[in-house]
């Protein structure tokens, strides 16, 4: 994809995996890639890859943006002929590193979601995966390929963290929990991005499954205080723009 220049450079890209572990929360973004480390998913037992990697960026983008929308850095309006936009929040930008990034290239001004999803997505796997590793979620390791030659690798790196997210993810499809708004945000994102049936082992691919996941898409997320609902009304935007443009795109 061509890139403009009035498009961001995400910081942290010049991250490494060294020993120090990252010790600020997690964004909505590494959450999602983590959730899409399919960890036994490579040709060798213990080696894994990331669900969906065809419309990727599109999908972390989509976390970005509601990332900022829950922390209630970015709004959404309309635009000419019915499209939506999305514009920073003056004078509330947010501490993250990469959300910072999002948000100084939507304070220049308003912009259409497809716009900044295109613009945003391209550059964001790399250093959301070099923070997982950071943290231990993920780790690089080394196999042999024909008893010959050795290739890089992406393991589990043993934290548990990746399993509780998918617990959250499952309880609220399947058993019917009260949807937290970042766990909320997860299902709708993993639903839009299509990915959703490669968990069928934990999250059974069902018609009540399907139909709750739609939901969250929506925006659909159960009562909440008037601050939430304003958030949910800005991820789901965002989601469903997420959808749109990932289902014009070939998937894995």
């Amino acid at each position: 994809m061509t890139q403009h220049s009035e498009e961001p450079s995400v910081h942290g890209a010049t991250e490494t995996s060294g020993p120090a572990e990252r010790t600020e929360a997690p964004t909505l973004a590494e959450d999602l890639l983590l959730l899409l480390f399919q960890p036994n998913s490579g040709l060798r037992s213990g080696t894994g890859t990331i669900a969906g990697e065809n419309t990727l960026f599109y999908t972390l983008a989509g976390a970005v943006l509601a990332d900022l929308g829950l922390g209630d850095h970015v709004r959404t309006g309309s635009g000419r002929g019915g499209t939506n936009r999305v514009e920073a929040v003056e004078d509330h930008p947010p501490s993250d590193d990469i959300l910072r990034s999002a948000w100084d290239y939507l304070s220049v001004k308003p912009r259409n979601v497809q716009t900044v999803l295109a613009a945003i997505g391209p550059t964001l796997r790399s250093p959301l995966l070099e923070r997982l590793i950071g943290r231990g979620d993920i780790r690089r390791g080394t196999r042999r390929a024909l008893g010959l030659f050795r290739t890089a690798v992406l393991e589990d790196g043993g934290t548990g963290r990746r399993s509780r997210l998918l617990a959250d993810v499952r309880d609220l499809l399947v058993e019917g929990a009260e949807p937290q708004p970042r766990v909320a945000a997860l299902a709708a994102l993993l639903s839009g991005s299509g990915t959703l049936p490669q968990f069928h082992r934990e999250i059974p691919w069902t018609s009540p499954v399907i139909a709750r996941a739609k939901e969250l898409e929506a925006g659909n997320w159960g009562a909440g205080a008037a601050a939430e609902a304003v958030a949910r009304t800005v991820t789901a935007t965002i989601v469903n723009n997420a959808v749109i443009a990932t289902a014009a795109l070939p998937q894995n």
